[in-house]
């Protein structure tokens, strides 16, 4: 027997679950469907930061001094397989290409439609769910080692103060004693107030697709690459159908997009995490970046969680933690770790585009097929508001913003 559904929505991360949740909550009937739990993929691996400052999305270094830098492949905070340089170049190049300041700034506008809301729509998305407390309004810090790094930042924080609003906190060494002290080895720092922080990324993902359930959706286990035109899905319940199918799949939105007929222009970077336990008598107060390595200390449920920036790499190689191995020592001299928690490295896949955008919107040789993938750093900060603007869309309501920069027509698909 085939149940039915106006709605397939596959892949129940961050992404995936909120556009359940708003398709459901706007009445649709809707078919969450995934190969594992909600949450266990992408979107449990971050740094838990909804990153309301992040106007201008991560940019390739342009600089010849930080390309000679990456290209011998021993920087804390970017690693590469050279295997893989092959298939990722002419991905890389497009991204270099995009990275160019007037490029750039261009992007940040249209981008910035999307992160003015992430706050505000997670805030309300929690509260509907019943878990508004698992949203900390803490903001998070950027830390510096030397005064010229921070001078930089501060330059470009007040850019994005003038351009957006960003409002920030400069802090000298004194007074990052006073919000967060057991840091040591710092000149100051960066704090980002606007932004709102989360201890537990997969469990707010788990809550939002337990309140997908209480509004009378259901939570399927299926293999979202046997979809169908029709659109049809075999699940462990039987085969569904739906009116509509979301391909929502993060790093693997790209592998289903091959088989309708569409090349979305998908890269990973990947990224690793551990979990430490704090010495007795300390903690940390905020999320902490260390501006000049890369990797970032944020307090979780499971212990200090220690996350590396971005490994060039194919989504399904080997893994590779040396990045991890590389930043512990550097996270041990600003920050008293204990021993480890956990007894091996997580490690997750970013899904990119050239232009740093996620790609949102209708497939454009496809009734009925919709996209929502492509977040990079940002899938935890943009989940919320992706699902709502994909629900506008579907729904034929008027849009929270203007959803044409991230449309799949932007690239030859």
């Amino acid at each position: 027997m085939t149940h039915r559904f106006d709605t397939l929505v596959l892949g129940a991360g961050i992404v995936g679950v909120s556009v359940a949740v708003h398709l459901q909550a706007r009445g649709h009937s809707v078919a969450l469907i995934d190969r594992r739990a909600p949450g266990q993929e992408t979107s449990h691996g971050n740094g838990g930061l909804i990153q309301r400052e992040g106007v201008y999305p991560y940019a390739f270094p342009r600089s010849l001094r930080a390309l000679f830098k990456y290209a011998g492949n021993r920087a804390p905070d970017v690693r590469y397989h050279a295997t893989a340089l092959p298939r990722v170049a002419p991905f890389l190049a497009r991204y270099w290409w995009h990275s160019a300041p007037r490029s750039h700034a261009a992007i940040a506008r249209r981008y910035a439609t999307l992160i003015e809301h992430c706050v505000a729509e997670h805030r309300v998305l929690a509260r509907m769910a019943g878990v508004a407390d698992m949203i900390r309004p803490s903001g998070w810090l950027k830390v510096f080692r030397d005064a010229a790094s921070q001078d930089r930042e501060l330059r470009q924080s007040e850019q994005w103060r003038r351009e957006y609003g960003v409002a920030y906190e400069a802090h000298d060494a004194a007074s990052l004693r006073a919000i967060e002290p057991h840091l040591s080895g710092l000149v100051g720092a960066l704090r980002y107030v606007d932004a709102d922080t989360v201890g537990d990324p997969r469990g707010l993902t788990q809550a939002y697709a337990r309140y997908f359930q209480r509004l009378g959706g259901q939570l399927l286990v299926g293999d979202a690459m046997s979809l169908e035109p029709g659109w049809s899905v075999d699940t462990d319940a039987g085969p569904v159908q739906g009116r509509a199918a979301v391909v929502a799949l993060g790093p693997w939105s790209g592998d289903l997009g091959r088989r309708l007929g569409y090349r979305l222009p998908l890269a990973v970077k990947r990224g690793y995490h551990m979990h430490y336990k704090a010495q007795a008598g300390t903690g940390l107060r905020h999320p902490v970046l260390d501006a000049d390595n890369g990797f970032l200390l944020a307090p979780m449920a499971q212990g200090i969680r220690l996350t590396t920036g971005a490994e060039f790499a194919l989504r399904d190689a080997r893994r590779t933690p040396v990045q991890l191995a590389a930043v512990e020592p550097l996270a041990r001299a600003i920050f008293p770790l204990g021993e480890p928690v956990d007894t091996q490295a997580w490690m997750g896949a970013r899904p990119c585009t050239p232009d740093m955008m996620p790609i949102v919107g209708p497939a454009p040789r496809h009734g009925n097929l919709w996209f929502a993938c492509g977040h990079a750093h940002h899938g935890l900060t943009l989940g919320p508001v992706t699902g709502r603007l994909l629900a506008e869309m579907m729904t034929g309501a008027e849009t929270l913003v203007d959803p044409a920069p991230f449309a799949m027509t932007r690239f030859r698909t």
